[in-house]
């Protein structure tokens, strides 16, 4: 079991190591390593017919260490803790806009394509991150698989297609970059967000924690809104 464990852990690691070499060559952002190699591990798993729990057997450590991975960003927004001091009105105020048009562009795209109750209920909380994002989702009748799809959609699509939108409207500012990367993909925004340097790291993490708290508020009232 243990062998298994750590096979699987080293498979891992070394998918995503070639494939940062080959994100660091070329630097196209469909090739960043968090998107290529998980579409890798998911083509191998297919082709040597692997069954999900025994992947989980060593995929399980490294998703244990997601919490600790989250905690470290503390370290970089206590370094930018004074830009964060002299920017929060813009900071609170770009996060919850971003959260909110987030919420209903993704609602009414759904409801012009006709999608189910449901359906609108798991989309609505993509833009958070996913364990709240699965939470919020189950209390207000959801399905979290959905969801966990909707948020890594959104994820993707923010980080891949993120810097080419603040290219065309020419956001060069740091802080302006994490805000828009956290609020929009949150963990894999603020992955993207650290390519700009520490303070768009900061930002983004500050963003991505907002959205998740205002998240859990503003949700419910929307769902309510539309079905009651």
């Amino acid at each position: 079991m243990i062998l298994t464990a750590i096979a699987i852990v080293f498979f891992n690691v070394s998918i995503y190591v070639v494939m940062a070499l080959i994100y660091k060559r070329f630097r196209i952002p469909v090739l960043m390593p968090a998107l290529t190699a998980t579409f890798m591990v998911v083509v191998l798993l297919l082709y040597f017919e692997i069954p999900y729990d025994t992947y989980m057997i060593g995929g399980q450590w490294i998703n244990k260490l997601l919490g600790p991975a989250v905690v470290s960003l503390a370290y970089p927004l206590y370094n930018q803790r004074h830009v964060l001091r002299r920017n929060l009105p813009a900071v609170l105020g770009g996060t919850l806009t971003g959260l909110l048009v987030g919420m209903f562009s993704g609602i009414l795209l759904a409801l012009l394509m006709g999608f189910p109750k449901q359906y609108i209920l798991s989309l609505l909380p993509k833009s958070i991150t996913t364990p709240v994002a699965i939470q919020i989702s189950g209390s207000l009748g959801g399905e979290s698989s959905l969801t966990s799809v909707f948020v890594m959609i959104a994820g993707f699509t923010g980080a891949i297609a993120g810097p080419y939108i603040l290219k065309l409207f020419r956001v060069r500012s740091e802080i302006g970059i994490g805000i828009g990367l956290g609020t929009a993909s949150h963990a894999l925004g603020t992955a993207k967000a650290l390519e700009y340097g520490e303070q768009s790291l900061s930002m983004s993490s500050v963003a991505m924690t907002v959205c998740a708290i205002a998240g859990s508020f503003t949700a419910p009232l929307v769902a309510w809104l539309l079905y009651h």
